[in-house]
């Protein structure tokens, strides 16, 4: 293995110490970079499958890497764009230059950027819902958001590009973040066999 290609190994973890910058409105219990990439890898499956979009693998790599320049540049909301600029473009450069990645990655994250491809749209969908899903899930906590957010976070029909992408969107607003482990199949539904 060559020395930068274990470097960026390193690097890749190191995104779990990177806070997402909505933890200054939302507070402690947010995902950090690494585990809302893990999710939005998730989500583009979920829609690229919905959406019977073949090339699952680019998904993959798009998902994986819309976000890794946050191990360099920090990440950013609506408020903290108004006042500093980032080189999201270099930093997946310099992260992947001489790794076994630099030869495709820096052209996947650009192409996600532009979102002018299917799967890019996909990615930038799944990347919007994760947002979604953890403020469902905050609320599941007994966070309330403002109302005022209701307005800024109505992303279905306005930011999302997929039909399935909108679905979900619609799904996610309707349900209980505690479903998937109350009523999912499972040995354990029965709580009085559970119990003994």
């Amino acid at each position: 293995m060559a020395k930068r290609d274990l470097e960026f190994l390193y690097e890749i973890g190191f995104l779990r110490f990177v806070d997402r910058s909505w933890k200054q409105f939302l507070g402690p219990n947010v995902a950090n970079v690494n585990e809302h990439i893990l999710r939005v890898v998730w989500i583009a499956l979920y829609i690229a499958r919905s959406e019977k979009v073949k090339s699952e693998e680019k998904i993959l790599k798009l998902a994986l890497v819309h976000d890794i320049g946050e191990s360099r540049t920090g990440d950013t909301n609506p408020v903290t764009r108004q006042y500093n600029s980032q080189d999201d473009k270099k930093a997946v450069a310099d992260i992947t230059e001489q790794t076994v990645f630099e030869s495709d990655f820096l052209k996947l994250y650009e192409e996600y950027k532009k979102r002018q491809t299917i799967e890019a749209k996909i990615v930038k969908d799944a990347d919007n819902l994760d947002v979604d899903l953890e403020i469902m899930e905050q609320e599941a906590s007994g966070y309330k958001r403002p109302k005022l957010w209701n307005k800024y976070r109505d992303v279905a029909g306005k930011h999302l590009y997929t039909k399935s992408a909108r679905d979900l969107y619609l799904q996610i607003k309707k349900s209980d973040p505690h479903d998937w482990h109350l009523n999912a199949p499972s040995r354990f539904n029965d709580v009085e066999k559970w119990m003994k």
